[in-house]
């Protein structure tokens, strides 16, 4: 090895080496875009478009009732899991929580009542994967409640990927929350995601 004028000639296995742990180096810290998210919702004035926790099996049939939990798909044990896990991670960070509204779909107001233990059921989240007539007359209200700052602390609003994919435009896992900054002039910015495996 050796300097001549500007240039420092290697080895090649040894080049190869330096580049790889320069890369390293370089490489931005994991997690620090959702340590940034954490740290918005502790601060309040959000809104947190989460999907239900896992629901397992086919979509709702045509026996569906919004009165009998049978006639639904419903969570499984690891949806109760995603769920109690998601509300431990409020309050190990202690995330402030103004108020918990819910599609009436059972699996949506387990997954609030599991990780927030409380829930107002909300129809406009209802579900429109089935009448997408619906939609149209549900998403504005979504979206003008999406950009009103909560007092208090953050809104949080349990509902379904077709629901969340009309005001975000963003196709969302099961369990997995969309951060919302209300804007002054009613409408809101996407602050980011927080997938399940984030918690």
């Amino acid at each position: 090895m050796k300097w001549t004028g500007w240039t420092l000639r290697l080895p090649a296995g040894r080049l190869i080496l330096v580049v790889a742990l320069a890369g390293i180096l370089f490489v931005p810290p994991l997690g620090h875009a959702d340590d940034a998210l954490w740290a918005l919702l502790k601060g309040g004035d959000q809104v947190v478009m989460m999907r239900h926790a896992t629901a397992p099996g086919p979509n709702d049939g045509p026996d569906f009732r919004l009165d009998d939990c049978s006639t639904q798909r419903n969570l499984d044990e690891r949806g109760r899991e995603e769920a109690r896990k998601i509300g431990a991670a409020f309050r190990a960070r202690n995330i402030p929580v103004s108020a918990v509204r819910s599609s009436q779909w059972c699996r949506c107001l387990e997954t609030a009542r599991l990780a927030f233990g409380r829930v107002e059921p909300w129809t406009p989240l209802n579900s429109f994967f089935n009448d997408r007539s619906r939609e149209p007359l549900v998403t504005p209200e979504v979206r003008a409640l999406a950009g009103r700052r909560p007092e208090g602390g953050n809104l949080v609003l349990v509902t379904h990927n077709v629901n969340i994919q009309a005001v975000t435009g963003i196709s969302t896992l099961s369990g997995e929350m969309v951060v919302l900054t209300p804007r002054p002039d009613g409408t809101f910015s996407i602050a980011g995601r927080l997938p399940p495996s984030k918690l």
